[in-house]
């Protein structure tokens, strides 16, 4: 394809796809190989070949260190525990009696052949990302060398990225960070869910393929089924439901009431509200579970005041622990949404209250048609946010009830969340496996429900209507 058929080309993408037309690059590796001279073509070989010879030597000599640092690694650890990845190793802990004592020789660790196996595999995928830009620099500093005589300094290219391309400057070590804290660990966790590493295999396990999927839908008995999962995916939507809305709609209720003309001493209110927030969340939780305990503070002040018989069953009956959690949740929750909803409040236009009184609206009709939309179209993205938040709330269930009341041979509680499940399952089993597969399901849960609701509001269909 010549030059004139390619502006042809883009002439006609340009003239279909609109503002949506994105030009390609002209340092594509595409064209790198297609008009890149030989020591271009032998960058792929060589990382920073064309940089060096075009003068480019800090440039030069990063790719090269990063080649040389890739197969150092891949020839000294890769490689080995790419070789062991298919079977998580098989070689045992060894001991061998020598005068009197036992000599112990190291065996295989699965947890360690997992996940240098998988970070290997990262690390090779970079490593062609590094090769592809390799080619591409040297194809560029072909091209501007026999346009101007040279090809940019270090200088300029940093000037460049602080510049131009700020984006790539700027985003490229928290993507490395994203890279290297969450999808690592991430897909690491994901693996785990396919093996068999359990309490009985804490060293050594095998890839067992979906049979700890099926463990979760199987009616069977054991830590992990479906009348279990079942009940606990139940109950962790209805909390988050419930967590979340009665937080949003009570807060907004306090927030416009402060928020009233007639409410005196508003500034007052809101630091009672923003006090709460500035105790730290787990001091809290732990003295409400102290104070809700058959002998807590609770239950004996009412008893002495003769209004109950009997200590209330905050945690020992599943509707009122249920009930309870969500009620404490209330007082942690609310205040959050007092600071949001009065901040929008603030900040909605007064010239649309005052056309709405003189069009005779009343204060239901003003809130229904003016406060409401304007509410929901500005914390759509929060109260999604809020949702997973809740489904994840790891701190108000296990600090407050710990998932209690617990049935005789369960392994979750009739309070416990997926994720305090979760938590259950790996750092009191030590069932890696099986929580693996919880988390993964607590993911696809949230995905679904996220990506539906947000899709679907306001925020994303018209997100200019309240400009």
């Amino acid at each position: 394809m010549d030059a004139t058929q390619t502006s042809n080309r883009e002439a006609r993408l340009r003239k279909k796809l609109g503002k949506d037309y994105v030009s390609p690059s002209p340092y594509s590796l595409k064209v790198a190989f297609r008009e890149g001279d030989a020591i271009t073509k032998a960058s792929a070989v060589i990382f920073g070949l064309g940089n060096l010879t075009h003068r480019q030597i800090v440039k030069g000599v990063i790719f090269l260190l990063l080649e040389i640092a890739f197969f150092a690694f891949l020839f000294t650890n890769g490689l080995g525990f790419l070789a062991k990845l298919p079977g998580l190793g098989d070689q045992e802990q060894g001991k061998v009696l020598v005068n009197g004592y036992w000599e112990y020789s190291a065996g295989d660790n699965s947890v360690i052949i997992l996940l240098y196996g998988v970070a290997t595999i990262l690390i090779i995928l970079a490593f062609i990302g590094v090769w592809n830009l390799s080619v591409r620099s040297a194809y560029k500093a072909q091209v501007l060398t026999a346009k101007s005589g040279r090809a940019p300094s270090i200088r300029e290219d940093i000037a460049d990225l602080l510049d131009n391309r700020s984006h790539v400057g700027f985003l490229f070590l928290p993507t490395l960070g994203i890279l290297t804290f969450s999808v690592l660990p991430l897909i690491f966790m994901i693996s785990m869910a396919f093996t068999s590493y359990d309490h009985k295999h804490l060293v050594l396990f095998d890839w067992v393929g979906l049979k700890n999927f099926g463990a979760i839908f199987a009616n069977s008995s054991g830590d992990v089924n479906l009348r279990i999962f079942s009940s606990v995916l139940i109950w962790t939507l209805i909390w988050a439901i419930f967590a979340t809305f009665l937080n949003f709609f009570l807060g907004m209720f306090m927030a416009m009431l402060i928020n009233r003309k007639t409410t005196r001493f508003k500034n007052f209110w809101r630091a009672c509200f923003s006090m709460s927030i500035a105790v730290p969340q787990f001091v809290s939780l732990l003295v409400i579970n102290l104070m809700l305990q058959p002998q807590g503070a609770i239950n004996r002040l009412l008893m002495d005041w003769g209004w109950i018989d009997q200590a209330l069953p905050f945690f020992t009956d599943a509707t009122w622990a249920r009930v309870t959690v969500i009620v404490v949740n209330l007082w942690v929750g609310i205040p959050f949404t007092i600071m949001q909803i009065t901040g929008i409040l603030q900040n909605i236009p007064a010239d649309q209250y005052e056309a709405a009184r003189i069009d005779g609206a009343n204060s239901w009709v003003i809130f229904r048609k003016i406060t409401m939309p304007y509410i929901i179209f500005v914390l759509t993205p929060y109260l999604i946010t809020t949702f997973t938040g809740n489904v994840n709330n790891f701190n108000v269930i296990y600090l407050l009830s710990r998932g209690a009341p617990v049935p005789v041979g369960d392994s979750a509680g009739k309070t416990d969340l997926l994720i305090t499940w979760l938590y259950k399952l790996t750092v009191d089993k030590n069932d890696y496996n099986l929580g693996a597969v919880i988390g993964i399901m607590t993911f696809i849960v949230l995905a679904v429900v996220s990506l539906i609701t947000y899709r679907r509001s306001g925020s994303f269909k018209n997100e200019e209507a309240f400009r």
